[in-house]
Parts: structure tokens; sequence; C-alpha cells
């Protein structure tokens, strides 16, 4: 009699939690939340490469051919597709103009989104960053010099963006769904390229560049909008949110507690081996850029064909790249709510994995890819598997110092960035030496730098919040 009457009522608490605890799940708000902000990301990376795309229909000296189904009489067609005589110089100085800010604004937007309310800050950058891209096809008939502006004005919204998002989850996750919010939001980061890449031709050839331009800044506004309405800093004083799911958000996150008001502990910060180690997403950054900027390069001089002849080709790596980013997440939340693994273990793991796993990829595809299919396989792995770093390394800050996670935030993009510049323009320099044998210098010396930056995180890196974030707490007690 005692067991079944335990049996009864173990059997009815499962039931009770089953129906009436927040379960993860899209009919949560702050999983509606995350999906808003994966197409934020989705948009907002549209925006941000599409010049880029359609650049090679804006210029005189364009080759037809580079447009997938493209005919000669529609590229030259000056009512959809206006063309101007930029010299390769112009043209790098205005693709390049969106990261001029970049290395100086990280760290004061990282430093504001932990004091400044976040709706204000993302809707107000998006909307602004879609007006840029509105404004662009206007700013082009005007000459490069009002172009040049617009673009600068586009990087400082989208960095805002991309840092002030990473708050959101200090107040909405509870602590065994960051990795799974934080993934999904910023997957929309790998699914944006995949749409640009895919659109952009077929849009060029059917109604015009600038068209491109239109859709992604209507988007991006209407986006905006749709945040600044639909988004509150705090589930407390969201209208919207159920009962039960705002005491399980801040009940989870209850000896958590906010920097607002309150002076940085710098001197602390920048003596804090942890902190130098989550720095360490230079690595990353580094690799990242490599892959994003010389892809379309190592393709046309390994297979000796232009990439740009297939857009579908050249889109698969992120589309991988997003799948997998999903994927991850989940992988990584369910290690930590079923115990299997400490929070520090899953941040080692698949930061080992984003960097050795690309390392080996990157070899593989100087000496082991010797036609088109082992090319194309060994590439879009390089690309994809960076994003285990996601749910390592990218996301630590959190849990070292969740009050000071923006300014955090900034700090490391801040370092990637730098590590990002740096190696576009050493693989440049490479190349321009010898462009055909320099691609095994290149990727080994990505390998090095990710093997240099992985020993030292997996030594120093922490999962637990340190003392310099949360002694504040105790005085104030």
């Amino acid at each position: 009699m005692y067991i079944y009457d335990f049996l009864i009522q173990t059997t009815s608490l499962e039931l009770d939690t089953l129906f009436h605890s927040p379960a993860p799940g899209f009919c949560s708000l702050r999983y509606r939340l995350c999906l808003l902000l994966h197409f934020c990301n989705v948009v907002m990376m549209s925006q941000h490469i599409c010049l880029s795309l359609t650049m090679v229909a804006m210029v005189n000296n364009t080759d037809p051919h580079l447009w997938p189904n493209t005919s000669t009489k529609d590229l030259l067609d000056n009512i959809k597709n206006p063309r101007y005589n930029w010299s390769p110089k112009i043209q790098g100085v205005i693709l390049s103009s969106i990261s001029y800010n970049m290395v100086i604004m990280n760290i004061p937007i990282g430093y504001l989104s932990g004091i400044y309310f976040i709706q204000k800050m993302v809707s107000c950058a998006l909307v602004l960053s879609s007006l840029s891209s509105l404004l662009i096809p206007l700013a082009v008939d005007a000459g490069e010099m009002p172009l040049i502006p617009c673009r600068v004005v586009q990087g400082l919204s989208q960095g805002t963006v991309s840092i002030a998002q990473h708050v959101v989850w200090v107040k909405w996750a509870p602590p065994l769904e960051r990795v799974r919010l934080t993934s999904l939001s910023t997957s929309g980061l790998m699914l944006g390229p995949f749409i640009s890449l895919i659109a952009t031709g077929f849009i060029c050839q059917a109604l015009g560049w600038p068209i491109i331009f239109y859709i992604f800044g209507a988007c991006g506004c209407a986006l905006g909008v749709f945040w600044f309405i639909l988004f509150y800093d705090d589930p407390k004083n969201h209208p919207c949110v159920s009962i039960d799911e705002k005491e399980f958000i801040t009940s989870s996150l209850m000896e958590q507690v906010s920097s607002s008001g309150q002076p940085l502990p710098i001197k602390a910060m920048f003596t804090s081996l942890p902190v130098w180690a989550i720095s360490l997403e230079f690595a990353f950054h580094w690799t990242n850029h490599v892959l994003f900027l010389y892809s379309p390069t190592f393709i046309s001089s390994k297979l000796h064909m232009n990439v740009t002849e297939n857009g579908v080709m050249l889109a698969l790596p992120y589309l991988f790249s997003w799948l997998l980013g999903i994927l991850t997440g989940q992988m990584a939340d369910l290690f930590l709510s079923r115990n299997a693994l400490r929070v520090i273990t899953v941040r080692k793991l698949f930061t080992a994995l984003g960097l050795l796993l690309l390392a080996l990829f990157g070899i593989c595809l100087c000496h082991l890819s010797s036609g088109f299919h082992s090319t194309m396989i060994f590439l879009i792995l390089a690309n994809a598997t960076p994003i285990f770093c996601i749910v390592g390394i990218y996301i630590n800050p959190l849990d070292s110092a969740p009050r000071y996670y923006g300014f955090l935030k900034g700090a490391t993009v801040l370092t990637g960035t730098t590590g990002g510049l740096t190696s576009s323009t050493l693989a440049g320099i490479i190349l321009n030496k010898d462009p055909e044998s320099s691609w095994s210098t290149i990727f080994f010396l990505m390998a090095v730098i990710n093997m240099i930056s992985l020993t030292f995180y997996l030594i120093f890196a922490k999962a637990e919040i340190q003392d310099w974030a949360k002694e504040r707490q105790h005085t104030r007690l």
C-alpha cells in the first residue's frame, strides 16, 4: 500500500508539472521573443552583406557572367541596374566603411547596454540601420561620398544590435536555457547570408539591385517596430507573460543582480585570467573572417572556376552553420539539464570542438581536397564547425559575470574584430606573394592560432561567477 500511494503521489506530481510548469517550447513568450530576435539578425546580416553581393552589378567593369541565370542584356540595363565607374580602391573603401567604427565603439556599446534600455537600443539601432539601407540607392546616385556615411551609420547601428542583444538573456533566460536561447537567436546571423546569396542574384536580374536595399530596409523597419512593441527589458513588467513563466524566470535568476548605477570593476576584470580566457574569442573571429572573405578566392584558385556562377554553392556553408547552431544549443542545454556535464565542461568541450575541427578541416582543404565535391564538403565543414564555439567561449561571459555581461561582450567582440581585421589583412599579404601555393600557410597559421588560444582557454576558463562580479551584492546586503 505504501508503495502504491507513493506511485500515485509521484505520478500526480509529474502530471501537475507537465501541464502547469512553463516547460521550454515555442509557446512560451521568451521563445517567441527569441524567434523575433532571430529574424532581426537575419535581416540585419542581409543588410550587412548585400552591398558586397550587389557590387558586381553596380560597377562598369563587372563580368556579366558573374550572376547565375542572368543575361548580358539584363545586366547592362541601366534602368534596372544603374552602373558606376568605381575603381577597385573606391570599392574597397565603400565595402570596408561599415567596419570603421567597430573597433572603437564595441566597449562603449557594451557598457551602455548594461545600464540603458535594451528595448530602445535594439529597436532604434535596427530601424536606423534599415533607414540607411533604404537611403543607399539615393546616396549612390549622388556619388560615393554620400554612400560612405550611410555605411558607417549602418555599421554603428548593426554593432549596437549585435552586442546589446546578448544582454536580453541576462533577465529573460533561465540558466538551463541560456545556451539554447542564445544559439537560436544568433543563428539568424548565419541564415541572413544564406538568404542574401540565394535571393540577390535573382532580384538583380528581375527587378534591379536597388530593390534589394528597399526589401531588406523595409523588413528591418518593420521588425524594429515589432521589437519596440513586443519586448520589455524585464519579464516582471511584460503585460503578456504568463504568471507561471514570470515566476519560473524570476525564481531561477533570484541570485542575479543588476549592475545599473554601479562602477565597473575595471582593474579586477583586466587582472582576471578567466576574462583573458574568454577574450580569446579572437581565434573564433580570426578564422571566421578568413573563411568569409577568402572562401570564393580559395575555390577559384583550387578548382579554377568562378564560384559566383552558382549562388547556391556559396550559400550552402551558411545553411549548414544555421542548422548546426540550432542543434548545438539544444545539445548543450540537454547536457546541463540532465546534469550529465558541468557548465564549464560544456563550455570547454564545445569550444574545443569548434576550434579543433575547424583547424582539421582547414588542413584537409589544402591537402585532401582534390576535386569539386571533396573541396565543397571540407569547405562546408570548415565553415559550419566554428558554430560550436557559440555555446562555449562565446557565451562564457554570461556564466562568469552576468551583471557585466554587456561590457564584457563588447570587450570580447573588440578583440574578435581586431583578430578578424588582422587575419584578413595578413591573408591578403600572403596571397599577394604567391596566390597558388600560399593557402597552406594561411590554414596552418589559422590552426596554430586556434591551438594556442584553445590551450589558454582550457587552462584558465571558469564558469562560476567571479568574486569581483558578486562582491557588490554582499556590500548592499
